[in-house]
């Protein structure tokens, strides 16, 4: 019986991971793999103490963080968290899809999300087959290539800058009339002649032969439908808390995302705790998942050792 199961290796399950080894909780930490969805990107210029670093170096210094605690916490990566069953108060299963199952007093969950699907005809067709998700996996694929990124948020933004070395042209289209990513991302893709960004388009259909031909969109103001030539599309249209998880024992929003007191992470079930890109905080960046999930273990050792706080 563990005191503490951690699901998740993104920023939020580490830190907390690292934490909870410091504190001399009896603690697991189950990770289908390290980083968070922020492993895929080329640069990451605002992680605290860190000038530029790479998404796959960060993870692995992430790793190699949590790494240097074990003897004080077990750590089981490779393998994907299925769900989690309450047998009684502070008392749960973790179910994992190797079969094995771990019984712990308290759960955090740090699992983050997984990315949006885009659903028109043909998103599905032609994923892989043109139709993408990781622009730094796949940008080089589409050298000389002009290309089309759905998604106006910073993942969006970073996917351009991502195709800008390969791509012939980049259009960049977003349902609104301005972009939602950091100003520093957006001035360097407006400074490109390649880039031409298209405002309040609707993604309709996206249709092709064998491979990606193009994209069927619908201007929004005047209702005007156009196409689009293009033998690339990268997908950046958000995400969905990956919730599930503990779905029907503690309260979800709307949005899919774990609702969580904000001063100590706690959710609705008063063994269960929640941080990062899964609970329901408003912004989705590693700094702040790090210090949600850091918080959430240090609630967590005040609920282990009876500390009450006002």
């Amino acid at each position: 019986m563990y005191q503490l199961i951690i699901i998740g290796g993104g920023p939020a399950g580490v830190s907390a991971g690292v934490y909870a080894a410091r504190k001399k909780m009896k603690t697991l930490l189950i990770a289908e793999e390290f980083g968070g969805q922020s492993s895929v990107s080329d640069d990451i210029e605002n992680w605290i103490g860190v000038q530029n670093v790479s998404g796959y170096d960060l993870s692995k210094m992430m790793e190699d963080h949590l790494r240097k605690y074990e003897g004080d916490i077990d750590i089981k990566d490779g393998e994907k968290v299925l769900r989690v069953e309450k047998i009684k108060e502070n008392h749960y299963k973790v179910i994992t899809a190797g079969g094995e199952e771990f019984e712990t007093e308290r759960i955090l969950l740090t699992a983050g999300s997984h990315r949006r699907r885009v659903d028109v005809p043909g998103g599905e067709e032609f994923d892989g087959k043109g139709v993408a998700y990781c622009a730094t996996c796949d940008a080089p694929l589409f050298k000389g290539k002009e290309t089309a990124v759905i998604g106006g948020g910073n993942s969006g933004l970073e996917a351009v800058i991502d195709l800008l070395e390969y791509a012939s042209k980049i259009y960049l289209l977003h349902r609104r009339d301005t972009l939602k990513g950091d100003p520093a991302t957006q001035e360097k893709i407006k400074a490109s002649d390649k880039v031409e960004i298209i405002y309040n388009a609707e993604i309709k259909e996206i249709f092709g032969d064998k491979f990606v031909k193009g994209l069927k969109y619908v201007d929004i103001p005047s209702g005007e439908e156009k196409t689009l030539d293009v033998e690339g599309i990268f997908v950046e249209i958000g995400s969905i808390p990956n919730s599930h998880l503990v779905e029907g024992l503690v309260d979800i929003n709307n949005w899919k995302k774990v609702v969580v007191n904000h001063k100590t992470q706690r959710t609705s079930d008063p063994g269960i705790w929640a941080a990062g890109d899964v609970s329901d905080v408003y912004y989705n960046q590693n700094n702040v998942s790090a210090g949600d999930g850091i918080k959430a273990v240090l609630n967590i050792h005040d609920d282990i050792t009876g500390q009450k706080r006002e």
